[in-house]
This record gives C-alpha cells, sequence and structure tokens, in this order.
C-alpha cells in the first residue's frame, strides 16, 4: 500500500499509483482525468481485449494483464479504478481489498444490496478506502448548489427536480446492457448519477420511492424510463426522470451544451437510425467494443481550452426550489431566481473538459492525507438502494421506504 514517509522527507507531493481494470468506455472517458492529476501515476491496467493492453502499455509504459487479480497482486499500484461490466463489481472490489489496494469503483456500485455490504465490508476489514464514482455530484454547478442550499441564503430546501431524455438505449450494447438482472437499462447505467446529484443537494436521507418504469421497445427489453417520486426525511421532495429512447433531448433545455459541457448539433433520433442496419448482437457488441479505449470508434482526447469551447458538464436539467428562490445549473455557473430577478453566479471550470478530477481529488485526499470521503461505499450503497426501490416500487407498484441512508457529510 501507498507510503508518503519518504515523499514528505523529500518535500514532494506522494505519488499515487492506478491500475485501471476494465478498458471499456468508462475508462476511456475517465483516464483523461487520471492521467492529469499531479498525484496520481497509471502503472498497470487489465482488460480481456489485447488491442486494448498493447495501446494501453505503450501509452503509459504501464504494466498489462488480462485477469483483474492479476493486476491487483502487483506490488506496482496502489489502488484501481474498477471499470468492468457490471455484474463483476462486487468480486472486483473485493479481491483488491484483499489485496490491500485502495478502490474506486464505477457506478453502480454493486447490483444488490448484499453485495455492497460485502464490499463494504472487505474495505472496513482490510483498510483500504472505497470510493463510489458518480461523477455528476461533482460538477462544479452541483457543488455550488448544495453549498447554498446548507448556507440557507435562499431557505430550506422544498424540491429538487431532475430530468434526463437521452440516445442511451440506442447506442451500440452488449447483450447484458441490455438485461435488467445483469446491471443492464437506465435505472442501473444512468440513474445512479440522478439519485446520486438529488442525494447530494438534498442531505442523503431519502425516506421513501414511488416509480414507474418504462420497457417500450421489445428488440432493447430493459428499461428504458423511468418517473420516480421520492421523499426526503425532512420533508423535501424531488421528481426524477429519464428517458434513453432517443426522442426528445433535454440539452435542447441546456442551451445546446452536451454532458461532457461541449456545445453539440441537434440530432433527434440520430443514433436510433444508425442503429436500425445493425440486426446481428455479435455485430453490436463489436461496435460497442470499438467505442472503448483502443478500439477504432474510442473518443478523441479532450482538446485543451484554447482549441474548444468550454463549458461545464451536466446531467439533464435540474431545478432547485427553496423558499425564497430557485436555481439550476447553467453552462457557466449557477441560475438563481428569487425575488429580485435573475441573476448568475459564475462558477470557475475544472481542469480540463469534462473534468473528473474532482473525484481523482477526493480520492487522492483521503488515501494520503485520511482526508475525509464523502462518496465513500456506504454512499454508494445508499444510492443503489434507491435505484433498486425504483425497479421494486415499479414492479409491485407501491411505495417503498428505505433503511440503508446515509446523511450528507460535507
Amino acid at each position: 500500500m501507498l507510503t508518503n514517509k519518504s515523499a514528505r522527507k523529500a518535500n514532494r507531493q506522494p505519488i499515487l499509483r492506478f491500475g485501471i481494470a476494465g478498458l471499456g468506455g468508462a475508462a476511456a472517458s475517465m483516464l483523461p482525468s487520471i492521467a492529469r492529476h499531479p498525484g496520481v501515476k497509471i502503472t498497470a491496467g487489465a482488460d480481456l481485449r489485447e488491442e486494448a493492453r498493447e495501446k494501453f502499455r505503450g501509452e503509459f509504459q504501464a504494466e498489462v494483464y488480462e485477469k483483474v487479480e492479476d493486476l491487483c497482486k502487483s506490488r506496482n499500484i496502489d489502488a484501481v479504478y474498477i471499470a468492468t461490466p457490471h455484474e463483476f463489481h462486487a468480486a472486483h472490489v473485493m479481491m483488491a481489498a484483499d489485496y490491500r489496494k485502495h478502490v474506486i469503483v464505477e457506478k453502480p456500485m454493486a447490483l444488490t444490496i448484499e453485495d455492497c455490504e460485502r464490499m463494504n465490508a472487505a474495505a472496513e476489514r482490510n483498510g483500504i478506502r472505497l470510493l463510489v464514482g458518480h461523477t455528476h455530484s461533482f460538477d462544479p454547478p452541483i457543488l455550488k448548489i448544495r453549498e447554498i442550499v446548507r448556507g440557507g441564503e435562499l431557505g430550506r430546501l422544498g424540491m429538487i427536480h431532475t430530468w434526463n431524455f437521452t440516445n442511451f438505449l440506442y447506442r451500440p450494447r452488449r447483450p447484458e446492457e441490455l438485461d435488467t438482472n445483469l446491471g443492464g437499462g437506465v435505472i442501473f447505467n444512468q440513474v445512479p448519477h440522478q439519485i446520486d446529484i438529488v442525494r447530494w443537494i438534498g442531505g442523503g436521507l431519502v425516506r421513501s420511492v414511488r416509480s414507474t418504469t418504462g420497457i417500450w421497445d421489445p428488440t432493447r427489453p430493459t428499461e428504458g424510463s423511468h418517473a420516480t417520486y421520492l421523499e426526503f426525511l425532512d420533508g423535501a421532495a424531488a421528481t426524477v426522470v429519464y428517458s434513453g429512447y432517443d426522442h426528445f433531448d433535454t440539452d435542447e433545455f441546456h442551451f445546446w451544451i452536451g454532458e461532457s459541457g461541449e456545445p453539440k448539433e441537434p440530432g433527434h433520433g440520430r443514433t436510433r437510425k444508425a442503429l436500425r442496419n445493425v440486426t446481428d448482437p455479435h455485430e453490436e457488441a463489436r461496435l460497442r467494443a470499438s467505442s472503448g479505449y483502443g478500439g477504432s470508434r474510442q473518443r478523441r482526447a479532450i482538446l485543451s481550452a484554447e482549441q474548444r469551447e468550454r463549458h461545464h458538464p451536466h446531467f439533464g436539467i435540474t431545478i432547485v426550489s427553496c423558499e425564497r428562490g430557485d436555481m439550476r445549473p447553467s453552462p457557466d455557473g449557477v441560475l438563481i431566481y428569487d425575488n429580485e430577478g435573475k441573476r448568475q453566479i459564475p462558477v470557475t471550470l475544472g481542469r480540463v473538459a469534462p473534468d473528473k478530477g474532482r473525484v481523482i481529488d477526493e480520492f487522492y485526499d483521503a488515501v494520503v492525507n485520511d482526508g475525509p470521503l464523502y462518496h465513500d461505499g456506504r454512499w454508494g450503497e445508499a444510492t443503489l438502494e434507491v435505484c433498486l426501490a425504483i425497479l421494486r416500487s415499479a414492479r409491485e407498484k407501491r411505495e417503498v421506504s428505505l433503511s440503508h441512508q446515509v446523511a450528507n457529510r460535507d
């Protein structure tokens, strides 16, 4: 495990050595922020695809492995970023913990509360730090809104509404990504971001959930939409809506700024149309793999601020209502609507676009400096509990009470 004794003696910043488990789309999205962090060095990676391993070896001069366990055994890593398919999160987190490696795990934390409990127990037993990477609650406008709510400038929090309409279900998928039992569909893939955002703003303690979900396309037999009502323990409420059916696009309501903070062209239905000619699940899985790290369709490296227009990342439309005013994230800060009218509070942009460095900041500070870990395994478990309650409420057509919630520790 990481020791910073020698680094402190030399009066330099300790380096946290990272291994990347799973070199798919999530890793490709996160790698720029990990690689640019001044306290981090990427030293190893694991993936089943040889082409991804070879590209990774060359780009980072790193060890590469086919098996995650072999990566976790390495003496040249202090922490593991786990971005393997959802059904493997629990096993891989516990594996890393047993080898005394600190862990960031992609959302969803796991697929059951029982697995979350085992993961948290493994982290606590082995004395490692476990962070669940719901990156959008780290978006600077969301952090600013939480600060305003906590400070009471606009009075008591009453409501949070967050809605996102995207093309999610028609991006190329592996078969398991269309199987809810294996962590497929929007409830496990996209809704954790929404729940994390509203829990972060609202203080964390959701009392109950009432929801309806939709499976509207028999060729994509998993949840593609939901409409959910949450009640917080203090009486505040939230509505949460998501549709991944590639019809309406909520970026139309966000000044045509995309999720990663870049300007985008309207393209309603474009992704759905592009998938029409892909009828073989194996061909679709190959297309999906090609968008991961080392694939032919991998997303290009993030450009510098001088090369492209930059704005804050976001996740749909979020409106927060307090006693004396409403707020929403804007591309460049937070818009406030109160008794004096409308005004914007500018919020500083991050290091790169999209900036996910705040996830690494929190993790690094916890591991190296024994700082607080706000998005820890107990927080991730509470977010998953809400997602599971959405599925249960829709299935049983009733309100579901929660029992594993934890308060925001900001």
